[in-house]
């Protein structure tokens, strides 16, 4: 009966057993072990800014095209007898040069038949001053006043004089037109098309080709109505602009001058054009060793030299956010600083009036950046490590590098 009941109990001696045990380790447990919790300190590159005296320069860009260029007409009609081998597109001509010719024996028969009229006409001219002349000394004796006009053979005398005036100019017409069948440059220039063939009949005002003169090209470059201000003058023919293109593999640079102002707001695109002057872009006058023309139709990019302007701070574009700078102290507390933002371009942001020349400024960019934040200068000494534990007042700083 006593072994019945002891069997039966022993499960709950053994649980106040463990009980007690648990008791007893929990009443003697030792404190845990306090372990450092460290706080990031954000590492960031800085840029110690430097006021300095720049150009203000405006960006552009345009197409190059000739400054002038003409449509080869003809003054006069017939077949075209010759046609030069550099009258064709492309073809580098000279002031002068014979590019086509038309045949000229119509012409030259009207130039004999307008020299014999006037030899005839020259010829009763002096017939009719010798006839004057006989009229003078029958008059002489003449006692009934003035003698008549009529009877001097002055009106016989004008009208001969007309004749030879009019033999005079046709014979002038007609060199002119015989001349007018060999059709010419009128300028140095390249051959932009042409639209005839050898042996084609053409009439008065037939459209031959068109030529572009190569002394000088323009570009049309267009610019903001406000950045008109940072010129100097768009009337002054020293502003210089640069343009910029690649071609055979290579950039390449040609300086040119802002020779005037369009002084109309485009109504498409509310921009103002500006237009720049390249002397001799196909380098006809002046070959330069390794330079390349600047040939009509290329697409080219521009720096329009702007006003020079004192005190002014350049930063890259992607350190300035919402025209504001992150700033970092000699004692690595950082400054979140508005600046001024005069201008800007693809690369670049200019600041006056809002830092000075030694102070730093952070060009690594994190969102959590806040005024009087702790952070460390990439490429200093290393910071002193602090513990930060739940009864200890001093906090633990580890240098972390922010991505």
């Amino acid at each position: 009966m006593m072994k019945t009941l002891l069997r039966r109990l022993s499960p709950f001696f053994i649980l106040l057993l463990f009980v007690f045990g648990a008791a007893l380790l929990m009443q003697t447990k030792g404190a845990p072990e306090q372990k450092a919790e460290e706080i990031p300190v954000p590492i960031v590159d800085v840029l110690q800014v430097t006021q300095q005296t720049v150009s203000l320069n405006l960006p552009s860009y345009g197409v190059v095209t000739p400054k002038y260029k003409t449509q080869l007409v003809t003054e006069v009609q017939g077949r075209l007898l010759t046609i030069s081998p550099d009258f064709v597109a492309g073809g580098i001509v000279k002031k002068g040069e014979q590019l086509a010719q038309i045949e000229p024996s119509d012409y030259e028969a009207d130039l004999m038949q307008a020299d014999a009229t006037l030899a005839q006409a020259t010829a009763a001219l002096n017939e009719e001053i010798a006839r004057g002349e006989v009229a003078k000394i029958e008059f002489k004796g003449y006692d009934k006043g003035l003698p008549p006009e009529l009877g001097l053979r002055i009106p016989q005398l004008k009208k001969e004089q007309a004749n030879v005036k009019y033999a005079q100019a046709a014979l002038a017409r007609a060199q002119r037109n015989l001349e007018r069948t060999v059709i010419r440059a009128p300028f140095d220039g390249i051959i932009k098309a042409r639209n005839v063939d050898l042996g084609q009949y053409v009439s008065l005002g037939t459209n031959l080709g068109e030529l572009y003169d190569t002394s000088v090209a323009e570009i049309r470059l267009p610019i903001s109505n406000d950045d008109l201000a940072y010129l100097e003058s768009v009337d002054n023919p020293d502003t210089e602009v640069t343009l910029s293109a690649s071609l055979a593999g290579k950039n390449n640079t040609w300086q040119g001058n802002i020779i005037r102002s369009e002084g109309v707001i485009d109504a498409e695109n509310r921009m103002v054009y500006l237009v720049a002057e390249i002397k001799d872009p196909y380098l006809r006058a002046n070959k330069v060793a390794g330079s390349l023309p600047l040939k009509y139709g290329g697409f080219v990019n521009a720096i329009i030299k702007g006003r020079t302007v004192d005190g002014i701070v350049k930063l890259p574009r992607y350190v300035v956010r919402n025209d504001q700078v992150v700033l970092v102290n000699d004692k690595n507390i950082v400054e979140i600083r508005h600046v001024n933002v005069v201008r800007s371009d693809l690369e670049n942001v200019f600041i006056k009036d809002s830092l000075k020349t030694g102070e730093r400024v952070a060009t690594t960019q994190f969102s959590n950046m806040a005024n009087g934040q702790l952070v460390k200068v990439l490429g200093e000494a290393a910071l002193p490590t602090k513990t930060q534990a739940e009864d200890s007042p001093e906090p633990s700083i580890a240098a972390t590098e922010v991505k």
